[in-house]
């Protein structure tokens, strides 16, 4: 069966690693496990040459589109604007720094196709085996206090929502990101609460993953992601989500 993917690469200052993230990318689609492909650079209100060294590979690769944010609105707005314009049957988003290489995608594919997912989920926590390079001692352990915390905000059952590295069915994501409202950090867990309160199936696989210098994460942000999946529930409770 033939089958389309949207790479969606959100992106905020990020003209240095961009340029090797797109030729990795370029270079897997072109083994042809993707009949159909097509790359979506968000870039996020960047304020160096992100966009620029982008429509450069774009003349190499002319299913490369840049889409532009108005200004720096955040992660999950960016994310939000590549999934709301995918033409794949799925769409993965992944983050600049390939932190999961793009190979995983097919661990993610073979998973959603075995069970009858709309949602696969990269995971960092079931396998910590496949973890090459690990977050300082702090961050993980923040890592954990955060599930703890989103677990019993929002009831949702995955041992890790912040791995930048998730599948989606297409006529899925539209579904899930036309009612996200959270633009920072705190939206992978607002799209997989959207999606199971929608019905779809998600499910979550290990994946490899090293940490890679350079995080966007400021300790203000990172706060805010603490609250972030009790604003969550708060919306679901107040109907904000349809």
């Amino acid at each position: 069966m033939t089958r389309s993917i949207s790479i969606i690469i959100p992106a905020y200052n990020e003209e240095k690693r961009l340029p090797a993230t797109l030729r990795r990318v370029i270079d897997y689609l072109g083994r042809g496990v993707w009949p159909f492909a097509e790359i979506l650079v968000v870039d996020d209100g960047s304020t160096d040459g992100t966009a620029r060294v982008a429509e450069q590979i774009r003349a190499e690769y002319p299913d490369l589109r840049v889409l532009r944010n108005p200004g720096n609105r955040g992660k999950g707005y960016a994310v939000r604007h590549g999934m709301l314009e995918c033409r794949g049957e799925w769409a993965l988003f992944t983050d600049a720094d390939l932190s999961s290489p793009i190979e995983e995608l097919d661990k993610l594919w073979q998973a959603a196709e075995r069970d009858g997912a709309q949602v696969a989920l990269g995971s960092r926590a079931l396998d910590r085996r496949l973890i090459g390079v690990h977050q300082s001692f702090f961050r993980e352990n923040v890592g954990k206090v955060f599930n703890l915390g989103m677990r019993l905000a929002t009831g949702l059952p995955f041992h890790d929502t912040q791995c930048g590295f998730k599948l989606f069915e297409a006529a899925a994501a539209r579904e899930i990101f036309r009612r996200q409202l959270l633009d920072g950090f705190g939206f992978d867990v607002e799209v997989l609460f959207i999606g199971q309160r929608l019905g779809y199936r998600e499910i979550e696989v290990a994946v490899k993953w090293n940490d890679v210098a350079g995080t966007k994460m400021t300790t203000l942000r990172g706060l805010a992601a603490f609250l972030e999946p009790w604003q969550v529930r708060w919306n679901q409770i107040k109907g904000r989500y349809g």
